[in-house]
């Protein structure tokens, strides 16, 4: 069981940056079981490299929820699940410390995509979201906006576990073959 992550935030730094926008797609090693996503109005100012980038504004979450209004949520749609993201320190990282703001202790296991890119699928010359999806033909509607690349991380998490399997397979084989 897994929840697939991706978040955008107001900068780099997550001890001094908040997320404002976060995407949550559960996963059974299978299918995609469910989904949560939602903007979030930080408590500072969203700086204009940011907008430019994710395309979110002070205006864009303006109506949106505090994280603690929808802190409770992410915890029970989490729950049980190994939080999988693209580069999950940065993500985990981010929501770990809006947790502590709000006192509590977030904890789950973590797989990070990149990592499992490399070993599975060496040979490229890129692992950044954008460039493994381009090399896989993994479309993504929605760069730099957390759904859009949520649902890429999936479909790449997808391949990997199927790579993954196949792997084992060959593995099993080839060690009967040694009997």
């Amino acid at each position: 069981m897994f929840a697939i992550v991706d978040i955008e935030t107001t900068g780099n730094s997550y001890k001094y940056g908040q997320i404002t926008e976060i995407a949550v797609f559960q996963h059974n090693g299978i299918e995609t079981t469910g989904s949560f996503h939602t903007l979030i109005k930080p408590d500072m100012d969203i700086p204009y490299f940011i907008t430019r980038l994710t395309g979110i504004s002070n205006e864009t979450v303006q109506n949106a929820p505090k994280f603690y209004e929808v802190a409770k949520q992410i915890v029970e749609f989490t729950a049980g699940r190994t939080f999988v993201a693209h580069n999950v320190h940065f993500d985990y990282r981010f929501l770990r410390e809006e947790y502590k703001r709000l006192e509590y202790d977030f904890f789950r296991k973590t797989l990070c995509t990149v990592q499992l890119s490399r070993k599975l699928l060496p040979g490229h010359s890129s692992y950044s979201l954008g460039n493994i999806c381009s090399d896989l033909n993994i479309e993504i509607n929605g760069r730099h906006r957390a759904d859009g690349d949520a649902l890429a991380t999936v479909k790449l998490f997808e391949i990997l576990l199927q790579k993954n399997e196949t792997l084992n397979t060959q593995k099993a084989q080839n060690s009967l073959k040694l009997f």
